[in-house]
């Protein structure tokens, strides 16, 4: 799994930077416009967040996990909109400060390893884009990655009553994905060996699911599925709209993108890392089909 420093460079490093274009409880994962792209980032958003709760019947009194929390965006929805009480969990030292400065109930606390003993049952767990990370290249290559999602869905087992809902957003690899041993920085500029490069840059020790199945295969027999759908279009949508919004002028914004020139200019793998802000090599994942992105609902049996 990717560590915690792993993790903090992504998320703690670039906090401020996020939230600063984001807002407050950014939300750093795909929206869901459903096809109808004439609606606003947020709008997209909060229909997510009222598709998840509707779909792991979220209300009054509910006790929700929501595992790699972020910024708090739907933890602070369904405790605002569904007078739910939320526990998020996040390995990033600056959401987790955040959150909690916004009111949240967040701990750095590895979802991976929740036990009944620690909160008690849930009626519902969340998982939005924590996945993603669950699993390193090494244990890929060591071929653990079977085992990763296995235990990981043992352990949610123990934490939801029977009948109780658990849903996943995560990004897949896909149809289009190169060969390993293709990937590399040097590779042509743009191409589906160089972007996928920097992907990895991007979400260092964090190797991805082989399409909805293997999470779905796994994720049996104490689990079965209730809804299955994309969002890689939307995900290219959404992508789009952040950019947007990490280009426009705020000074404290501006200030900070030139407090990393000095490293930028002396550290190679920074200037790999930033490159993502550049060229967006998860959108271009997205639309080279090098990547899918898929809204998961799982239910105990």
């Amino acid at each position: 799994m990717a560590s915690k420093t792993d993790l903090d460079f992504t998320y703690t490093t670039i906090d401020e930077l996020f939230r600063l274009s984001l807002g407050e409880s950014a939300d750093y994962s795909g929206a869901k416009y459903d096809g109808d792209f004439s609606m606003s980032l947020e709008e997209a958003q909060r229909a997510k967040h009222k598709f998840i709760a509707d779909s792991l019947h979220i209300g009054k009194g509910s006790k929700v996990l929501d595992m790699g929390c972020g910024w708090g965006p739907f933890s602070s929805y369904i405790t605002q909109e569904r007078q739910a009480q939320s526990i998020g969990l996040t390995l990033s030292e600056g959401q987790a400060k955040a959150c909690q400065k916004n009111g949240l109930d967040v701990i750095v606390k590895d979802c991976r390893y929740v036990k009944p003993e620690d909160f008690g049952q849930f009626d519902a767990i969340v998982c939005i884009g924590g996945l993603e990370h669950f699993c390193s290249i090494e244990e890929w290559q060591a071929g653990k990655q079977e085992k990763v999602y296995s235990d990981f869905f043992k352990s949610l087992y123990d934490l939801l009553p029977k009948g109780g809902r658990f849903y996943m957003q995560t990004m897949t690899f896909s149809k289009n994905m190169p060969a390993f041993e293709d990937v590399s920085v040097d590779a042509r500029r743009g191409s589906a060996e160089h972007v996928l490069a920097l992907m990895i840059k991007e979400f260092p020790g964090s190797w991805l699911p082989y399409g909805p199945e293997m999470v779905i295969r796994n994720a049996a027999p104490g689990f079965k599925l209730i809804s299955q759908s994309s969002g890689r279009l939307d995900y290219i949508e959404t992508i789009g709209q952040w950019r947007k919004r990490f280009r426009k002028f705020n000074l404290r914004k501006y200030w900070l993108y030139l407090s990393l020139l000095p490293k930028y200019l002396t550290n190679k793998e920074l200037r790999n890392q930033i490159e993502v802000f550049r060229i967006s090599p998860n959108r271009v994942c997205f639309e080279l089909e090098v990547m899918d992105h898929y809204r998961l609902v799982f239910e105990k049996v």
